[in-house]
């Protein structure tokens, strides 16, 4: 490996594709682990169409629609995925009392999630965002939910239902989209019922989250501008800093006592940060349409990775591979294991 500073190393490129080979060799230990994931989910809606005319009413452009798609959203992307890549899914999560759970419910049977629980609420909605597309270009973007902390008696009944399928998973995923599912209190019952259960737990956070709200988690996957803010340390100075993002892994690991920090830095590929010291993952240029989806599909291939016996490293690369696969799709559409395949052998 190429040394950056005393504790860091970079991954060569010739490291990458050994990593990489031995990933492709042993994906077969992928297939059908299971893992919880547990977390905000959404229907994502899709409107796709031309645009022909100005809307004489306001100088707005008027998409005439030709197509409508729904997709599965938010944490129910990262069972998709898990799914899609041969793992075993379990979604545990909050719904309203309406079509679009049950839209969303049909989705994830479709593609594979092993399991689905759903805790319904009646006093929210389930979240539901409608995307106007023309071409490669995104219109406009309406959503509908309510951001707001569940109640104690849905706590509760999250709480009862992880009880039940804990000790048949690999590890669990919390998936923050800052909804409101995960508070503070559920965060923390989670991992510890997680540990005496004796499984990892994996959090994907929010910016909008206090990061004490995942303390004590096995691994913590911000992206770089939600790592510089959950970090808490002052962000004028830290971007004038080339090394600053060794600051802020250092801050989080301290805040949370998080063994494993994964921060993923876009074109600038991953920063994994452990007691031994810090890994720099290199990323290959890539032709991007949409990174919708991308960390979701992220979480899902690192986690599948790391819980089937890859270490942390080989995961990353892996994970990698399988996000630079989603950036080329429009929208939340998941990496396929041949997919994945592919993108292992190219890189």
């Amino acid at each position: 490996m190429a040394q950056t500073s005393a504790l860091t190393t970079t991954l060569t490129v010739a490291e990458i594709r050994q990593k990489n080979t031995q990933a492709l060799q042993s994906l077969h230990q992928l297939k059908n682990k299971a893992i919880l994931v547990v977390g905000d989910v959404g229907l994502d809606e899709y409107l796709w169409g031309e645009v022909r005319r100005i809307s004489p009413e306001a100088p707005v452009p008027v998409v005439e629609v030709s197509k409508q798609d729904y997709r599965v959203g938010l944490a129910a992307n990262v069972a998709q995925n898990v799914s899609s890549l041969g793992g075993a899914a379990m979604m545990l999560a909050v719904v309203g009392d309406d079509a679009t759970a049950q839209d969303l419910r049909q989705l994830l049977i479709a593609n594979g999630t092993r399991e689905i629980d759903f805790v319904v609420d009646k006093s929210r909605p389930t979240t539901r965002k409608v995307r106007v597309m023309s071409g490669q270009h995104h219109i406009v973007r309406v959503d509908y939910e309510a951001k707001k902390f569940v109640a104690g008696n849905t706590e509760a009944e999250i709480l009862r239902r992880f009880d039940k399928v804990i000790d048949s998973v690999e590890g669990v995923i919390l998936q923050d989209y800052g909804k409101g599912v995960l508070t503070e209190s559920l965060c923390q019952k989670l991992i510890a019922r997680a540990h005496q259960a004796k499984k990892t737990v994996a959090v994907d956070p929010h910016r909008t989250t206090p990061v004490a709200y995942y303390a004590g988690a096995d691994l913590i996957k911000p992206n770089r501008d939600e790592a510089f803010i959950l970090s808490g340390l002052q962000l004028d100075d830290l971007r004038q800093n080339p090394n600053s993002i060794y600051e802020v892994a250092s801050a989080i690991r301290k805040q949370t006592q998080c063994k494993n920090l994964v921060i993923t830095m876009g074109g600038d590929g991953v920063l994994i940060a452990q007691e031994s010291g810090i890994t720099r993952v290199p990323t290959s240029p890539r032709q991007v349409f949409d990174v919708t989806g991308a960390g979701d599909t992220f979480i899902a291939s690192l986690c599948l990775g790391w819980w089937s016996g890859f270490d942390l490293v080989t995961s990353a690369c892996l994970a990698n591979a399988a996000a630079g696969v989603v950036i080329g799709k429009i929208g939340s559409v998941p990496c396929t294991i041949d997919e994945l395949k592919e993108a292992l052998q190219a890189e």
